[in-house]
């Protein structure tokens, strides 16, 4: 199951959360715009991240 790769806490990049939830680019960031999915955090100028907790709450929420 997927939820063996996710970290209990932490934070995720991209490539990391669309291996989990398997959507492309376009539609994570549409999502992301929209308020389906999980808003990034900013961990520098040029990083951006998801929190482990959030994407782990979206892939519940989609599996039940």
């Amino acid at each position: 199951m997927q939820h063996r790769l996710l970290p209990e806490t932490g934070f995720l990049r991209l490539p990391q959360v669309l291996s989990l939830y398997p959507v492309s680019k376009s539609t994570w960031w549409a999502g992301v715009k929209a308020g389906r999915y999980p808003a990034p955090v900013k961990l520098g100028e040029r990083c951006t991240a998801w929190r482990a907790e959030d994407v782990r709450a979206l892939i519940d929420g989609a599996s039940a």
